[in-house]
């Protein structure tokens, strides 16, 4: 019988994908929500994009899992990589140093779970250490032996939307799938006309461009069509545009560049167009605003997916590419207004009690996969619920 450490809770280990900034948001809003004497080390490329974190939460920077150091050997490179996995080359000290950081922490500290987010190569390093792990679960195609064992392997699924976004391919894992719709995301929003007035709006209608951070942006030549097209209406993108040297721009299109109160435009918009980052999707279902989405490049067509779902859902109008002319910007903006529905929206939203959800139902898997009986509430009623 192997000797655990002798605490209260052993630890959860979670490791964070530092593209963007919907992993760490969310990361944070779980490992909050957890029993303060639960111990969680976080493991990040950076330890400088996390909401505040409670006490007993630690970040351990790692190297890179995919950022080359400059020392790798070329010949290794040549190495075909095999299918199990996604970016596994061959001699990349920062790797072998990642890995071997976590593989310390299983066997010092013995951790209930590892909560992965994202890497199919880390979601396997925990399983082959004999540590039970979960997966976050996203869009895309997924079909690959890498997500297949990523996901097989898996104690459980934690998708971070609605349970109506869910894709068909997933049924083989329909029971260890827990869905948390607006986890990590800040949901309340203020009123439209108290954002409005926060933001100095005039009367006129404004359409909102959403640009996420895990990504190149969004075209901005497209836009400048897209405003000249409206020009009764005001045209304001936040985040990170692609600047065109041919773009043609009128005065009725402003770039905000990166703001901290996302929210506000949001609830003050008439109409958003977006691509498909959580945190944005998340915010748009709250707010129940005319939407377009546009999906932008991601690995595994993950965005072309999720856009894909909130079309079906009844959520947003989904566009394959952004409109390259007038006419198809006004035929894709009558449309996106007509089909509306914000209370498909709001009920795909999800609520304030996600975070708090998620902490119990992680929780009561670890009790259950370490043979503790004393489950306050079942693990199939917080699945379901």
């Amino acid at each position: 019988m192997r000797d655990f450490p002798d605490v209260p809770l052993r630890p959860f280990g979670y490791f964070v994908h530092h593209q963007g900034r919907g992993h760490a948001e969310r990361c944070a809003a779980i490992v909050n929500a957890l029993p303060a004497a639960r111990p969680v080390r976080i493991f990040c490329a950076r330890d400088d994009i996390f909401p505040p974190l409670r006490d007993n939460v630690t970040v351990q920077k790692l190297p890179s899992l995919f950022e080359a150091r400059g020392d790798e050997p070329r010949g290794a490179a040549l190495l075909d990589t095999p299918d199990t996995t996604h970016c596994a080359p061959v001699g990349w000290s920062g790797i072998c140093e990642a890995m071997a950081t976590m593989a310390q922490f299983f066997a010092a500290e013995v951790p209930e779970l590892m909560i992965v987010d994202v890497s199919a190569e880390v979601a396997q390093l925990a399983r082959l250490c004999s540590v039970p792990h979960v997966k976050i679960l996203q869009h895309g195609d997924r079909s690959d032996a890498g997500h297949r064992a990523a996901y097989d392997g898996a104690a459980g699924l934690l998708a971070p939307f609605h349970a109506d976004l869910a894709q068909e391919s997933w049924s083989a894992w329909a029971e260890k799938i827990h869905y948390a719709p607006g986890l990590g995301v800040n949901v309340s929003l203020p009123k439209p006309d108290d954002a409005r007035g926060t933001l100095k709006l005039g009367k006129r209608p404004m359409a909102l461009v959403v640009c996420g951070g895990g990504g190149n942006g969004i075209s901005e030549a497209a836009l400048g069509v897209a405003a000249r097209s409206y020009p009764q209406m005001d045209w304001i993108t936040i985040g990170e545009v692609q600047r065109d040297w041919h773009a043609t721009l009128p005065p009725n299109l402003m770039h905000k560049g990166w703001v901290d109160n996302a929210p506000d435009y949001i609830a003050a918009a008439d109409l958003v167009i977006s691509s498909t980052g959580n945190t944005t999707c998340a915010q748009v279902l709250t707010a129940a605003k005319p939407w377009i989405v546009v999906p932008e490049w991601r690995y595994f067509d993950e965005q072309v997916e999720k856009a894909r779902a909130l079309g079906q859902a009844g959520a947003a109008l989904h566009l394959p590419y952004m409109p390259s002319s007038a006419h198809a910007w006004r035929a894709a903006i009558e449309q996106a207004q007509s089909q509306h529905d914000p209370a498909r929206q709001r009920a795909l939203a999800g609520g304030s009690d996600a975070a708090t959800r998620t902490a119990q139902w992680l929780g009561n898997l670890a009790d259950r996969l370490w043979d503790r009986p004393e489950i306050s509430t079942s693990l199939k009623e917080v699945h379901h619920a």
